[in-house]
C-alpha cells in the first residue's frame, strides 16, 4: 500500500456488539465515545488516512496548546525579570517579601486544582481552559499598576487561581486526542512553552533595559506587553480548540477514527459523569503516592531556578544588562532536553527511564551550584544551566499519568493530585531562599542536589511497581474483553497494562 493510500481500520463488530447490545451500558455511564459510536457506521473509517488524520489534529490542537503552556509559564517568572529591573526598589520589597510573592501564587495553585478538576469534568474543557487562559492574563495586565507589596499579593493569588486550570486541561485535552505511544512527544511539544518562554521573557527584559522615558518603568510595560498577548491567546482558545473529538471540526468520518484509534488506550475520552468510586481509588492506588512523592521532590529546584534565577546569576557578579542576557540559554537548555527527553521517551517507551536521565542532569547542576567555588564563574554557570533540564522530566511524568490512569474520574482527580504535588514543591522551593543567605544561598542549593536524589530514587520505586504489576496480572492471565470505552478504571479493567 502507497502512503497515499487509505489506511484501512480493522474493526471488530463483536467489540461493538459486546459494548451497545441491549443497550448493555446505559448513556452517559460509559465514555462519551462509545455513546457517540452506537448510532454511528463504522464503515466510513476505512475512507480516512490515519497519518493524514494525526497531522491534521496536530495543526488544529498542538499550536494553540503551546501557546496557552508558553503564556502561562511566561507570565508567572516575569517578576523573575522584573526584580533586576527595578521591581523590588520600586515597590519597597526585601527578598523575603519577594519569595512570599512566588509562595503565594502556589498556595492559590493547589487550593484550587481539586475544584478546577471538578469544573473541568462537569464543563466543556477547551472554553472552561481559554477562560482561564483570559483571565489570568488580565492578572498578568494589571500587575503594571501595582505600586506596593500588597497590590502584588492580590494579582498573584488571584494568577494562581487562574493558572491552576493549564497542566491539568492539556494533560486530559492530549490523552483525549493521542494514542499512549504518541503521548509523551506531544506532552513535550506543548511544554516547550517552558523553554521558549525563559528566551522570549530575557529578550524582551534586556530590550526594555534601553527604555529610558519616565512616563512607565521597564517592568511594567513588560506585564502590559504579555499580559494583553495572553487575553487575544485566550479568547483565541475558546473559539478554535475543540472539546473533544466528538464536537471538532472534523469530518464524519475523520471523528469516527480519531475515536476509534484511542481503544488501545483502554483509558476513554471523556465522561460528564463524576463518579465517587474513581475518585476514592485515586487515594488507594500506590502510583498515586509514588507519583507525587517524585513531583513534590523535582519541582523544589523548579521554584527556586525559575523565580531566582536572575538573582542567583547576578550574584555571580554580572551586570542586570549581562544578566538578562545569560537568562538566554536557560531557555535553550530546557527547550533541548525536553525534545531530546520526549522524543526518547516516546521512541523506546522507557518514560521512568528518561525521567531518572533528566533528573541526573539536575542533580550534576546542583551539585555545581552547591559544591563550585564562588570564584569559578564557569562551573556556577554551568551548574546553573543544568538545573534547567529537570523541567524536561515533568512531561514524562505527565504521559505517566495519561497514559497509567484510566476513568475519566479517576483521570481528571489524579491530574488534580499530580498538580496538587507540583504546587508543593513550588511552595517549598522559594522557603530555601532565605535574606540571611544572601548572596550564595548554599542551604538552598544543598536542598537542590538533595531533592532531586529523593526523586530518582522514588521514580526507580515507581518503574519496579508498574514491572510488578504488569507482571503479577500477566501470571495471573488477567483480562476482562473488550472494555476500551466503558469508562473503567486502570484497577477495575485487569487487562490493563502500565506503561514503563
Amino acid at each position: 500500500m502507497s502512503p497515499d493510500q487509505p489506511e484501512k481500520q480493522p474493526m471488530s463488530s463483536t467489540n461493538m456488539d459486546l459494548e451497545t447490545k441491549n443497550n448493555l451500558i446505559s448513556t452517559g455511564k460509559a465514555d462519551a465515545a462509545l455513546d457517540f459510536l452506537r448510532s454511528e457506521d463504522l464503515a466510513e473509517i476505512s475512507e480516512v488516512n490515519e497519518k493524514a488524520l494525526v497531522r491534521k489534529i496536530d495543526w488544529m490542537i498542538m499550536p494553540l496548546m503551546w501557546a496557552a503552556y508558553n503564556l502561562q509559564y511566561l507570565d508567572k517568572v516575569l517578576i523573575n525579570y522584573a526584580s533586576v529591573m527595578g521591581l523590588l526598589s520600586d515597590t519597597n520589597m526585601h527578598t523575603d517579601q519577594f519569595s512570599n510573592l512566588t509562595l503565594a501564587f502556589y498556595v492559590t495553585y493547589l487550593f484550587f486544582e481539586l475544584p478546577t478538576g471538578f469544573l473541568m469534568q462537569r464543563l466543556p474543557t477547551a472554553k472552561y481552559l481559554g477562560f482561564n487562559v483570559t483571565l489570568w492574563g488580565l492578572m498578568t495586565t494589571l500587575n503594571c499598576t501595582a505600586k506596593n507589596f500588597p497590590g502584588l499579593m492580590v494579582l498573584r493569588v488571584l494568577l494562581g487561581c487562574f493558572e491552576s486550570a493549564i497542566a491539568p486541561a492539556l494533560i486530559l485535552i492530549t490523552s483525549m486526542w493521542y494514542k499512549r505511544d504518541e503521548q509523551p512527544r506531544r506532552m513535550g511539544i506543548w511544554y516547550l512553552g517552558t523553554g521558549t518562554a525563559s528566551i522570549m521573557g530575557a529578550l524582551v527584559a534586556y530590550g526594555l533595559l534601553f527604555y529610558t522615558s519616565n512616563a512607565f518603568k521597564p517592568w511594567q510595560i513588560m506585564f502590559l506587553i504579555f499580559g494583553l498577548i495572553t487575553i487575544a491567546v485566550g479568547i483565541s482558545i475558546i473559539i478554535f480548540l475543540p472539546d473533544n473529538p466528538m464536537t471538532s471540526r472534523l469530518t464524519h468520518s475523520e471523528k469516527l477514527l480519531a475515536i476509534e484509534r484511542l481503544r488501545e488506550n483502554q483509558t476513554g475520552i471523556e465522561n460528564k459523569h463524576f463518579k465517587r468510586s474513581q475518585f476514592t481509588e485515586i487515594f488507594t492506588d500506590p502510583q498515586t503516592y509514588l507519583i507525587a512523592v517524585i513531583v513534590t521532590a523535582m519541582d523544589v529546584p523548579n521554584a527556586a531556578m525559575s523565580s531566582f534565577t536572575s538573582l542567583i546569576i547576578k550574584n555571580f557578579g554580572y551586570t542586570t544588562k549581562q544578566t538578562e542576557l545569560l537568562n538566554i540559554p536557560n531557555g535553550a537548555v530546557s527547550i533541548v532536553s525536553i525534545l531530546a527527553v520526549s522524543y526518547a521517551a516516546g521512541r523506546y517507551n522507557q518514560r521512568c527511564l528518561c525521567v531518572v536521565a533528566s533528573l541526573s542532569a539536575g542533580l550534576l547542576g546542583g551539585c555545581l551550584l552547591a559544591f563550585a567555588p564562588r570564584s569559578n564563574k564557569s562551573a556556577q554557570l554551568a551548574g546553573n544551566y543544568l538545573t534547567q533540564c529537570t523541567g524536561s522530566a515533568l512531561p514524562i511524568i505527565y504521559s505517566l499519568a495519561g497514559a497509567n490512569v484510566a476513568g475519566h474520574t479517576k483521570k481528571v482527580s489524579m491530574n488534580a493530585v499530580l498538580l496538587m504535588a507540583f504546587c508543593l514543591g513550588n511552595i517549598l522551593g522559594p522557603l530555601t531562599f532565605r535574606t540571611e543567605d544572601e548572596p550564595d544561598y548554599v542551604p538552598a542549593k544543598i536542598a537542590i542536589v538533595a531533592t532531586l536524589a529523593v526523586a530518582i530514587v522514588f521514580t526507580f520505586g515507581l518503574r519496579g511497581y508498574y514491572v510488578w504489576e504488569n507482571s503479577r496480572r500477566e501470571k495471573a492471565g488477567e483480562g476482562r474483553g473488550d472494555v476500551e470505552f466503558l469508562d473503567l478504571t486502570d484497577r477495575e479493567n485487569r487487562g490493563f497494562r502500565y506503561k514503563l
